[in-house]
């Protein structure tokens, strides 16, 4: 049901316009703010650790103010299909092709911004990319699965990964589009499941755990590890940023852990920068696992 609505929605905006998406996501968005009250308590303790200092009614307001942004993920996935109504900018372009003429790189992304337009508009600017990505499987996922169609129409290679765990071969195959110089993409603020592998960071005021499979991949691959921002600094513009190269490297077995920690903190400090300066583009709706607050 939410597919063929989607897809309804969607061809109604190709007719009337972007306006009338909007309008209707935002009815809808809102609909969710008040039948959704889990939901709204995650996003208002967000912004309870990002604004201590305001009232309750204000991390009520930035909370669907953060349910509202996250409905232009939707609509500028229907805008991609014209060539031009998104643009964007692209700072650490050369980081990433200097990784793809060398043995690739791994780029960390997270629930900030818009991972699907940075995916799709990569492949416009950067020719000669492969690009794979790691995405989750969902139980009865209906719009998700509309969203990977798209992104393989791209021509970008999804790795589907089941939320009770992914299988040793996963990492393997990663390592393989490495070697052979291309980018692989895998989230780096979402745990799928309590027996995932994790390392505990500090972020936002608190220590939460991160998943540990990005530095384990760059570990094993001996590939840099980007981390990877698209974020929307005007109506229909993005602003791309990768970050320089971090290498998860250890001299030993014992140093492992320590360097892995090291890298998943470096994350962490660069994600809480970014949502500090862009707050409603938190499109994060489930807490971090954590410990007590720090």
């Amino acid at each position: 049901m939410k597919a063929l609505f989607y897809r309804m929605l969607s061809l109604l905006t190709r007719v009337l316009g972007p306006w009338f998406f909007s309008l209707i996501s935002g009815g809808i968005a809102t609909g969710y703010f008040i039948l959704l009250p889990r939901r709204v308590e995650v996003g208002m303790r967000f912004y309870r650790d990002l604004f201590p200092a305001k009232s309750r009614a204000y991390h009520r307001l930035c909370t669907w103010r953060q349910f509202v942004d996250f409905t232009h993920v939707f609509r500028d996935r229907l805008l991609l299909s014209d060539e031009g109504k998104i643009t964007h900018e692209f700072d650490g372009r050369e980081r990433l092709q200097a990784a793809i003429k060398d043995r690739g790189g791994i780029l960390l992304m997270s629930h900030v911004g818009n991972w699907e337009v940075a995916a799709r508009l990569l492949k416009r600017a950067l020719p000669d990319l492969r690009l794979m990505l790691y995405m989750g499987i969902k139980q009865k996922e209906q719009i998700e699965g509309l969203q990977k169609q798209a992104v393989r129409q791209s021509d970008i290679r999804i790795l589907s990964v089941d939320e009770a765990g992914g299988s040793p071969l996963d990492i393997v195959e990663g390592i393989r589009f490495l070697r052979g110089g291309g980018l692989v993409s895998l989230t780096g603020d979402r745990v799928w499941q309590a027996a995932q592998r994790t390392i505990p960071v500090h972020f936002m005021g608190r220590t939460v755990h991160l998943p540990a499979a990005p530095y384990v991949l760059a570990m094993a691959a001996g590939a840099p590890l980007f981390v990877f921002f698209a974020l929307r600094t005007q109506n229909r513009h993005y602003r791309f940023s990768a970050s320089p190269p971090i290498r998860v490297q250890a001299a030993d077995r014992s140093q492992r852990e320590s360097v892995m920690a090291q890298a998943a903190q470096q994350y962490a400090d660069l994600l809480e920068a970014v949502v500090r300066r862009h707050p409603f583009q938190w499109h994060h709706f489930e807490p971090l696992p954590e410990n007590e607050r720090s």
